[in-house]
């Protein structure tokens, strides 16, 4: 049995799930809905204050598919109960970010500034911080995939380099440095 998938996913208050023609589950809450598409071979049932997913066999295709759309509505119950947030820090001089609703204007040290129009799924802010503080960015949505790949696509613009760490990372992410060059001794 799959751990991942034997395990149920329990509904909190407010949270209500129904499962659709086609094997469709749509998970309603109090921050919006969801739906996704679940393979017609597993089957999906809300019993009390659960879901639970059975598989008709331990074929692979069965195993990996199990263990897979458990998780993908569990991260629907939760976006709809709580929401997703990823925070990015902005690591270097002159290194900005500014939003305006859905627009975000980043200063990266590139001779132009990028803009970018998030999905409107997705809200960012920009909190204020201290003098001295890296700059930072919260994505928020109740869509952990989409918001996951705004932020994946934001950090592309400036990876973090190895040296002095500059660049745009994530809010506790520990980043592995290198040593720079060394004088050869004589």
């Amino acid at each position: 049995m799959s751990r991942i998938g034997k395990l149920p996913v329990n509904l909190p208050a407010g949270v209500t799930v129904q499962v659709l023609d086609g094997n469709v589950v749509k998970v309603k809450g109090p921050l919006g809905e969801l739906s996704q598409k679940v393979d017609p071979d597993i089957t999906v049932t809300v019993e009390g204050g659960e879901i639970k997913f059975t598989r008709p066999s331990d074929l692979p295709r069965f195993r990996s598919m199990h263990g897979l759309y458990r998780a993908l509505v569990h991260n629907m119950v939760v976006g709809v109960s709580e929401g997703f947030t990823i925070k990015q820090e902005f690591v270097g001089v002159g290194y900005r970010v500014a939003a305006q609703g859905q627009m975000i204007t980043l200063s990266l040290g590139y001779s132009h500034d990028i803009q970018i129009l998030l999905p409107k799924e997705v809200t960012a802010e920009t909190p204020q911080v201290r003098k001295g503080e890296n700059p930072l960015l919260v994505l928020k949505s109740i869509d952990k995939q989409l918001v996951g790949q705004v932020a994946a696509k934001i950090r592309s613009f400036r990876r973090p380099e190895p040296y002095k760490g500059k660049g745009i990372k994530f809010v506790g992410e520990t980043l592995r440095r290198k040593a720079g060059k060394t004088a050869a001794a004589k």
